[in-house]
């Protein structure tokens, strides 16, 4: 049986497993993190922990703030006064409302930082796209970041080529190769089927249950 390093680029084993792509780069680099990469996560872990400290003062006592609403029908909700054409009144915020998320900015936002430092994709990602969605409109930078970095780990893996223009020239180097393999192989050929004349040659043998037996001629 011949090694794989005998096959062409593209050819696949006795065993129907594909070989790798052309350009293709080790596990290990798909794993990882580049220095654009890592530098990006780093500014997305700094962005995480400098927001946890925004919550420290509301962490420390209860906060107040002014707050204004529409009126519904004229008339204000509990708690609030008819201001000039808007109800007025005052909300107050427990150190308990900040908890949670402190906690989830200081944690994923620590977590970012240890995987990008020791350069592991799959964790940086995983933390990125939990801190975008537990944070509302302020984790839109991480969805980002994590989407970012997991849409390079697929190109690294398809084409070797984690930017975009070097991954668009590399599939279409792939998708010229795929049509000159199957200009050079040519139609497939068609089973043959039986001829009529040699179906009509085959006669059955003779049922010995039906056929009736022969007299001797004498």
């Amino acid at each position: 049986m011949p090694e794989n390093d005998d096959l062409p680029d593209g050819a696949t084993t006795r065993r129907g497993r594909r070989l790798a792509r052309p350009g293709a780069v080790a596990r290990e680099v798909v794993m990882g993190l580049d220095d654009l990469e890592r530098r990006l996560s780093f500014a997305g872990s700094g962005i995480a922990l400098v927001l946890a400290l925004v919550f420290i003062p509301h962490l420390l006592g209860t906060t107040r703030r002014s707050v204004t609403v529409s009126p519904v029908k004229g008339v204000c909700p509990s708690g609030y006064h008819l201001g000039a054409k808007l109800c007025q009144g005052v909300q107050i915020t427990h150190p308990s409302d900040w908890v949670l998320q402190f906690v989830v900015l200081l944690v994923l936002g620590g977590a970012i930082f240890i995987f990008a430092w020791r350069r592991k994709r799959p964790g940086t990602i995983v933390a990125a796209l939990l801190l975008g969605f537990l944070t509302g409109t302020a984790g839109l930078l991480f969805l980002f970041l994590g989407g970012w970095l997991t849409v390079r780990a697929f190109r690294l893996q398809k084409y070797g080529d984690a930017t975009f223009r070097g991954s668009n020239v590399k599939a279409r180097e792939l998708a010229q190769r795929r049509r000159d393999e199957r200009a050079t192989r040519g139609p497939r050929q068609r089973k043959s089927s039986p001829t009529p004349s040699t179906t009509a040659s085959r006669t059955p043998a003779a049922s010995k249950r039906y056929t009736p037996k022969k007299t001797n001629r004498r």
